[in-house]
């Protein structure tokens, strides 16, 4: 009788099986189309941002370079309104294209001739003789003496560099004067924006293309693979795509691939995969679920043979077997066995003595509460599976009840848990250790032939008011940086271990003004202004920069690991561009941009004084100070 109502189980159970698969692959392939579209619809979604937000990062660019570069312009042409003598040399209007941190300086006079430049080789052009240059004549024939011209990034007339150059009409005399700057931050934006390089940073599937399609021409402007392939077929071509914006199966190099075109600004943007791909999925998903039913078919038979058996002196068999686990250490084990008066009996005998052992463990945990000191202990012998252990334990370490009760049980694996948590003391500590995002724990353990014997005492508060006296003892209170003491013990040790080919530079900064500030708007506002410049501080890269407050309104930063001295340039001038956007509200109705000035010594050395590098700093920021507020110099070196 049990064969065969295993035989037609098994009948049942196969046909079941075959109609779920037969349901399952139907569901799945609308599913998986659904899926496909929905991850294409996300991807094409994903391009159209990044596009808008590259474009609108150019927009915002090109306006904050243009006001710099024109204020740089007027800068100039204020000093040469005022010292006519400086475009008599062309070394002094070198200089001076130098402290304005510009490539060229051009003087134009009233003719529309180049009669003085940074670039001797440029005097002399008229501006009238190229398209590029003769814009720049307008603004001889206004009358406006504010009149200036911001002309975009194209080949210079004279050789053919890229630059961009700004024009202001001079005060003093009728003329122009002309910065020119190389775009480098302008040109690599628009890098970003080309579809080759936001397709190399979207990932795709195997066999799965990404392109863009001129919606007038069908000319293809961009493909995920280069535009070097060949693209045949129907899914490349404009008026099949155009069908394509719900999702269809078109032909493409010799295979049938599932397209999803979107049409957007002149462009489609489409995504791509070959249907056996797509279906590639689909069976792996049909093979998987076959296997689980199968799977789930075995246990439910094996099941339903182990019910139809007879159970032979089941009391019997789970009574030793209940008391093998309490052998083993595991008093939690409850004989429950029925069925006649002797078997009961003999459970309630067992169940009695186990629980005279356990509660010796309750009553030491109630000694431990009525005391109020957060402790626990823990005890567990050689060769017995179960862990003695004090209420509070669990509490103290963090365990959830499951996972407690599981070590519990197992005394390998409290033993382990234990050793894993004392590989790794805090710092400076032998026996306490961090649980969790706040605890500290201090644990002792003894060990004895018998087994081991340990205690767990709560620590949080001691650790915590010892680590707050240690962020106190290195760390300014007003602004949250570090003390100088211990930025001279930090730095030292960076500048110490940095390799051969790294450099790295020491900043010393003064604010500007800061006097002013605090007898005009009080102490108060001063020290806002104080904690505003910290704030630019330490939006800085921490992996490069370190910084403190040395004393009063002066600070002081380590750039470390660069490269080349071009990248310590890179990170002063982004910090002084993220200071120009910062600005500070001293009263109801006027705001202020902090403004700082600063000297940098830089080395590769790393047994460099870092006493000898601070006051090389120092001098180059004093030379800022005595000369031009607001910017940063490096220190020269005597040769």
């Amino acid at each position: 009788m049990q064969k065969v109502f295993i035989k037609y189980t098994f009948m049942i159970m196969t046909a079941a099986i075959f109609l779920i698969l037969s349901i399952n692959f139907l569901f799945s392939m609308h599913m998986l189309e659904t899926q496909q579209f929905g991850s294409f619809h996300a991807k094409i979604e994903q391009m159209i941002h990044t596009l808008e937000n590259n474009q609108e990062e150019l927009s915002l660019l090109k306006d904050s370079l243009d006001e710099d570069y024109l204020t740089r312009a007027r800068a100039a042409a204020y000093v040469l309104d005022r010292q006519p003598e400086v475009s008599l040399d062309v070394s002094e209007m070198q200089y001076l294209a130098n402290l304005l941190n510009v490539d060229e300086l051009h003087v134009i006079d009233e003719n529309g001739i180049i009669v003085a430049a940074s670039v001797s080789k440029y005097v002399g052009i008229d501006m009238a003789d190229h398209k590029q240059t003769k814009a720049f004549l307008a603004l001889l024939d206004t009358d406006d003496k504010d009149a200036y011209l911001i002309q975009d990034a194209q080949p210079n007339a004279a050789e053919g560099k890229i630059r961009q150059y700004v024009g202001v009409s001079r005060k003093a005399v009728k003329g122009i004067v002309q910065v020119g700057f190389t775009p480098t931050r302008q040109l690599s934006a628009q890098s970003r924006n080309t579809y080759e390089y936001i397709f190399s940073k979207f990932p795709t599937d195997i066999g799965e293309e990404l392109f863009v399609v001129d919606a007038t021409t069908g000319e293809m402007l961009g493909h995920s693979d280069g535009l070097s392939k060949e693209f045949d077929g129907e899914c490349y071509e404009l008026h099949e795509l155009l069908d394509c914006t719900k999702g269809a199966y078109k032909t493409g190099n010799g295979t049938s691939m599932y397209v999803l075109s979107r049409l957007y600004e002149g462009v489609l943007l489409c995504a791509a995969l070959p249907k056996h791909t797509l279906y590639q999925k689909l069976w792996g998903n049909i093979l998987a679920t076959f296997f689980y039913l199968i799977f789930i078919e075995a246990a439910v038979i094996l099941l339903l043979n182990y019910l139809v058996k007879q159970k032979v002196i089941q009391g019997i068999h789970n009574i030793i077997k209940n008391l093998y686990a309490i052998t083993k250490g595991n008093l939690d084990t409850t004989v429950t066995v029925g069925g006649n008066r002797e078997f009961e009996e003999l459970s309630k005998g067992i169940n009695t003595m186990v629980k005279s052992i356990v509660s010796l463990s309750d009553r030491i945990s109630a000694i431990i509460e009525i005391s109020g000191i957060p402790l626990a202990a823990f005890e567990y012998e050689k060769g017995v599976q179960h862990v003695f252990v004090t209420s509070g334990l669990s509490g103290l370490l963090e365990l959830p009840e499951k996972e407690a009760y599981r070590l519990y049980q197992n005394a390998s694996l409290f033993d382990q848990y234990i050793k894993d948590i004392m590989k790794n003391p805090i710092d400076g500590e032998k026996e306490i250790f961090k649980i969790g995002d706040s605890r500290y724990i201090h644990i002792h353990m003894s060990q004895s032939q018998e087994g081991y014997l340990g205690i767990i005492a709560d620590v949080t508060k001691d650790v915590t008011e010892k680590q707050q006296m240690q962020y106190e003892n290195t760390h300014d209170p007003l602004t949250g940086l570090y003390k100088f003491g211990h930025f001279k013990e930090l730095s030292e040790k960076i500048l110490h271990q940095m390799p051969d080919e790294k450099l790295c530079a020491f900043v010393m900064m003064d604010l500007d003004h800061f006097k002013s500030i605090n007898d005009t708007y009080g102490h108060d506002m001063g020290d806002a202004y104080l904690q505003g410049f910290a704030q630019v501080l330490k939006s800085m890269p921490q992996e490069h920069i370190l910084s403190a407050r040395r004393s009063g309104d002066e600070f002081c930063m380590m750039i470390y690991y660069c490269d080349q001295k071009n990248q310590i340039l890179t990170y002063l001038n982004s910090f002084y561009s993220t200071l120009k956007e910062h600005s500070i509200k001293l009263s109801e109705t006027e705001s202020k941009v902090i403004s700082a000035s600063s000297g940098f010594a830089w080395t590769s050395d790393a047994k460099s004084s870092i006493s000898q590098l601070l006051s090389h700093a120092d001098e180059a920021l004093y030379t800022v100070k005595k000369n031009t507020k607001g910017r940063y110099a490096e220190y020269e070196f005597e040769t």
